[in-house]
């Protein structure tokens, strides 16, 4: 099992970015996909994504925004972030999920013990979290509205729900944990990092989503929904109704030694699941491979003897949450990592260190 990178190239970002800005992007990384030498980027923070080109170094430079509020037609307000927490490209399209949870105010150390209990009584939920989108690359690997026939689309919601959410409210191990608006304002249900709805991973094949759930952990059990999405109408995803459960979702509990999904990428027929704490905790940190994660047809349990620890990331205090997971070869399978709140000793200047990992073979 791997424990140390191969590698660890950097991510030079603009130069002309003012201090905010860069630091919102560089120290929020909560998604990688690498497609080709295009390696596309999302955070926490805003509603734009991000795409950089790898060069001859290895490293990648060339960083370059592109808004999607206007591509996707948000239903949020104009500042309120998507959350971006998983990408994936796959069929010509860059797909991305939001988190869609609620969010917790923190603590402020300026604050006095009265404002504080005030502040952590509030449970709020901004509209754009609940994304599920897929966006077409265009010419010079440009997410553009139309192209060749593809076209950028939203799982249909509000600012309240979407298909998603509606349908697991009702889920019987899940739907406590999802948030909803009640009718004279407010929000219930249980926020992210309290072990409420948290999406946190996506993988794409064709048709078939995959999303990884940080929250909630059932009794050590982490979660990944798999849904199929049609096209509705231009503009707008659909879920299928799924023959093995009635419902337009199937349910995938797999034993991760207590942790939780931070993100998924696929390598062939298997899972490769990056987990870590549910909870706003540090480590451990580790990825384990789903073999035939993509023959599962119906409702399934994955037992922790099934499943294959191969690489242990590390992790620091308060530093190098490890969120980001993306293929960077098949064959000798490598992976990279990349992090949130990055460790100093990562960072030089408008640039930071993300971690490629080496993946041995298993028959």
């Amino acid at each position: 099992m791997s424990n140390e990178p191969i590698f660890s190239p950097l991510l030079h970002f603009g130069s002309g970015l003012p201090l905010e800005s860069l630091e919102n992007v560089r120290d929020n990384l909560s998604a990688i996909v690498l497609d080709g030498d295009h390696l596309w980027l999302g955070g926490d923070e805003g509603t734009a994504i991000h795409r950089m080109t790898r060069d001859a170094t290895g490293n990648f430079s060339g960083h370059t925004s592109f808004e999607l509020k206007d591509i996707l037609g948000l239903p949020g307000k104009v500042e309120d972030e998507i959350d971006i927490e998983g990408l994936d490209v796959d069929g010509g399209y860059l797909w991305l999920v939001g988190s869609h949870s609620a969010k917790r105010k923190k603590p402020d150390t300026g604050k006095d013990l009265e404002d504080n209990l005030k502040r952590l009584r509030k449970i709020e939920l901004e509209g754009n979290r609940l994304t599920l989108a897929r966006v077409p690359l265009g010419k010079a690997a440009t997410p553009v509205r139309s192209h060749g026939g593809l076209s950028a689309a939203r799982l249909v919601g509000d600012t309240k729900s979407n298909l998603l959410t509606d349908a697991l409210m009702s889920d019987c191990h899940l739907g406590r944990f999802v948030p909803r608006v009640k009718t004279k304002g407010g929000v219930e249900g249980i926020p992210s990092k309290d072990n409420g709805l948290d999406v946190e991973g996506l993988a794409v094949m064709g048709d078939r989503v995959f999303l990884g759930l940080r929250g909630p952990v059932l009794r050590g059990w982490a979660t990944i929904i798999e849904l199929k999405v049609k096209e509705d109408d231009k503009g707008v995803l659909a879920l299928e109704t799924l023959a093995s459960s009635g419902k337009p979702y199937l349910k995938h509990l797999l034993q991760l030694d207590g942790l939780s999904v931070r993100e998924l990428a696929f390598n062939g027929n298997d899972l490769l699941v990056l987990s870590g704490p549910s909870m706003d905790l540090d480590g451990p940190v580790f990825i384990y491979r789903w073999k035939n994660a993509l023959h599962q047809q119906a409702d399934s349990m994955t037992w922790k003897d099934e499943l294959t620890k191969v690489v242990t990331v590390p992790f620091g205090l308060s530093k190098d949450h490890a969120e980001g997971l993306s293929i960077v070869t098949a064959d000798p399978l490598s992976v990279m990592v990349c992090y949130d709140s990055p460790a100093t000793s990562r960072i030089s200047g408008n640039s930071v260190k993300v971690d490629v990992f080496a993946i041995s073979s298993l028959p």
